[in-house]
């Protein structure tokens, strides 16, 4: 089946946002940890401190010029796309996948968000990092 527009955009989001991590020391541990409740994008370990994190990726399309995209950035609200409701299924699903891997609970760990802003047409893309949201 192929892929929607907006699927192969949150992809190419997902794959930069996991670049921008392992620049960063991260270790991948899993992507698209998926149940039926919610699924978790990226599951990444910082190497220098061994903490989990699970890293939610948005991906804003910019269709133009380089303005567009630091106008974006300057003016974007981290409520526009992660809903409360969103924040919910997500924290019930980073519970599960703790259990599933049978990790301790005195394991740290802490929920990120990369945003993704990527005008296609140029080949311009701009991450930002909002790290430790609180649920």
């Amino acid at each position: 089946m192929a892929k929607t527009e907006k699927r192969r955009i949150g992809d190419i989001g997902e794959n930069l946002a996991c670049k921008f991590l392992k620049k960063r020391e991260f270790k991948i541990e899993e992507r698209n940890y998926l149940k039926k409740w919610g699924e978790i994008d990226i599951v990444a370990i910082n190497k220098e401190n061994n903490k989990i994190h699970f890293v939610e990726v948005k991906t804003v399309s910019c269709s133009s010029i380089r303005s567009k995209i630091s106008s974006k950035m300057d003016n974007y609200q981290l409520g526009n796309n992660v809903h409360p409701w969103k924040l919910q299924r997500l924290s019930r699903v980073f519970k599960t996948y703790l259990l599933d891997k049978k990790i301790c609970g005195d394991r740290e760990w802490q929920f990120d968000i990369i945003v993704v802003f990527l005008d296609l047409k140029d080949s311009i893309s701009r991450i930002k990092y909002f790290e430790d949201v609180i649920i």
